[in-house]
C-alpha cells in the first residue's frame, strides 16, 4: 500500500479527483477529504457539539455518492473550520482530541505522517488547507498507485514544488498549529494570487 496525496486549491477538483479514484476501484475507506470551510460553503446539518474543538464530526449536506456522502464538520487546531470525510479525518479528529488530553503531537500534520506523507510534505499540505485548499489523500495498492497519481494531477492539483516555493517566498517555513485561521477574505485573495499567477 502507498499513500498519494494531493492538494487543490477548489473544492470541485477536489471531488472529482475523489470520484474518480472511487472509479478506479480505490474503496471508499481509504479515500480521504479534508477541505477548509471558513467560507462556510457547506452548510451544517446535525453538526456534533465538539466539531468546534476538532474534537468531533458532524453531518453535513453534499456529495453525490460515495466518500462524499459523509463529509462532517469538525475543526483542526491552525486551520480552522473544514469539512472532511474519510480516515484522515477521523485520525486527526482522534489525534486532536489526544493531544488536548495527553499533549501527545498530532493534528493534521500526525495523521498525515502516521500515514507515510513525509512531514516535510504534511507541513505543506496542512498549509495548504489552511490556506484554502481541499486535500485529498488515498491508500492504494502499490499497482494502482501510479494511475491513483496521475488522476489527482489532471483533476487540477497545485503543484507543491511550485506552491511550497511560493510559500517560502513570503517567509513561510512550517504549519503553526497555533497560528489563527484564514478568514474567509484572506483565503480570496490566496485563490486570487495563485489564479493570476498560474499556480
Amino acid at each position: 500500500m502507498r499513500t498519494v496525496t494531493g492538494l487543490f486549491d477548489d473544492y470541485a477538483d477536489a471531488s472529482s479527483a475523489v470520484s474518480e479514484l472511487e472509479a478506479l476501484g480505490v474503496p471508499s475507506s481509504d479515500i480521504s477529504i479534508v477541505s477548509n470551510n471558513s467560507d462556510r460553503r457547506h452548510e451544517e446539518s446535525n453538526a456534533a457539539e465538539g466539531a468546534g474543538t476538532g474534537a468531533g464530526i458532524g453531518a453535513v449536506v453534499g456529495g453525490a455518492g460515495g466518500l462524499l456522502t459523509g463529509l462532517g464538520l469538525m475543526a483542526i487546531p491552525g486551520v480552522g473550520p473544514v469539512v472532511a470525510a474519510g480516515w484522515l479525518a477521523a485520525t486527526a479528529a482522534g489525534a486532536a482530541a489526544g493531544a488536548v488530553a495527553g499533549g501527545a503531537a498530532g493534528g493534521i500534520i500526525g495523521a498525515l505522517t502516521s500515514s507515510g506523507v513525509p512531514e516535510r510534505d504534511a507541513h505543506f499540505y496542512a498549509e495548504g488547507v489552511r490556506r484554502g485548499g481541499t486535500l485529498v489523500t488515498a491508500k492504494v495498492d502499490d499497482a494502482l498507485a501510479p494511475e491513483a497519481e496521475a488522476i489527482l494531477k489532471r483533476s487540477n492539483w497545485v503543484d507543491p514544488t511550485e506552491r511550497r516555493a511560493a510559500y517560502e517566498k513570503q517567509g513561510w517555513t512550517h504549519f503553526d498549529e497555533t497560528l489563527s485561521p484564514y478568514e474567509a477574505d484572506q483565503i480570496e485573495q490566496e485563490r486570487l494570487r495563485y489564479r493570476r499567477n498560474g499556480m
